[in-house]
């Protein structure tokens, strides 16, 4: 689990250590409000990892940021839109979120079940 929440906790952090950096990141994809968005990507970057990680709510945790992570993928990886061969760079991270994606869903499907079978 912490593996799998390792970049949201590194990115959370980071963001709050660099506010500023976070709200040009905003800008730079064109998001408004940028802090508000900033300051809110934060909370859940880091509350819904903290959710995953601690078991509380596992589900929730790791469906807000299968959510996220699929709305940001399409947001900052479009390569469809690139040439070559910056195209292969962002397919590449495309694809591999997807994958986090997945893994954030398996995680949610099994707490569920998990919490299913006890009742």
């Amino acid at each position: 689990m912490l593996f799998l929440c390792a970049a949201y906790l590194q990115g959370g952090l980071a963001k709050l250590v660099d506010f500023q950096g976070a709200v040009a990141e905003m800008v730079h994809f064109g998001i408004a409000p940028a802090a508000p968005v900033a300051a809110a990507t934060i909370a859940l970057e880091l509350g819904a990892s903290v959710l995953i990680l601690s078991g509380r709510y596992r589900w929730a945790g790791a469906l807000a940021l299968a959510g996220f992570t699929f709305m940001a993928n399409l947001l900052a990886n479009r390569f469809w839109e690139l040439a070559p061969p910056e195209r292969m760079m962002s397919a590449n991270g495309f694809f591999e979120h997807l994958g986090l994606v997945g893994g954030f869903l398996l995680v949610a499907w099994f707490d569920l079940r998990r919490r299913a079978d006890r009742y």
